[in-house]
């Protein structure tokens, strides 16, 4: 039996049960309704006659394999992802994935993240990945730690002000 290498630098199958419920929706919405939808779509389209010049039979069918593609990608994801539930037994002053993270810079406003999986992963509303750097600079990290974070454009100082778990499906703000 071969030796196994060192692990690969891949996406963590971390995902908090929202993150999770926010997938398994858009594979029923997917499967239940676009899918249904677009068929009959298809199958109208293709009644009219000629195929080789009609948009809307030729679009469908791109829209289909398109659908038919993301659903398999959902499914295979889903299966490989395991849901991290909360863990009453931890310490509440250190940060932990699904914490919400609040820090303040000495040049900056406060700001808030949420310490998610790569698959729930979206800045712009406060949930950034493990595996990004600012989530791998704060798990571990405790109430009133200094986190020094590497950018591209240069590195960030914060301090952590505070961290929560309590009603983990709220926004940054």
């Amino acid at each position: 039996m071969p030796e196994a290498g060192p692990p690969s630098r891949q996406a963590s199958n971390y995902i908090t049960r929202e993150g999770y419920e926010r997938l398994r929706a858009e594979h029923q919405e997917l499967w239940k309704v676009e899918r249904p939808r677009v068929t009959h779509q298809v199958s109208v389209a293709a009644a009219l006659g000629d195929r080789s010049e009609n948009a809307d039979y030729i679009y469908g069918k791109r829209r289909l394999r398109e659908i038919d593609s993301r659903l398999r990608f959902l499914e295979k994801r889903m299966e490989a992802l395991q849901v991290v539930e909360p863990d009453s037994e931890r310490d509440e002053d250190r940060v932990y994935f699904g914490a919400w993270v609040t820090l303040s810079g000495e040049d900056t406003d406060e700001v808030r993240y949420r310490v998610v999986g790569p698959d729930e992963s979206d800045p712009g509303q406060g949930l950034i990945s493990m595996d990004s750097p600012v989530g791998r600079a704060l798990l571990g990290k405790s109430l009133g730690d200094e986190v020094i974070i590497q950018r591209p454009r240069g590195s960030i100082e914060y301090e952590i002000v505070a961290i929560g778990y309590e009603g983990a499906g709220a926004g940054p703000g």
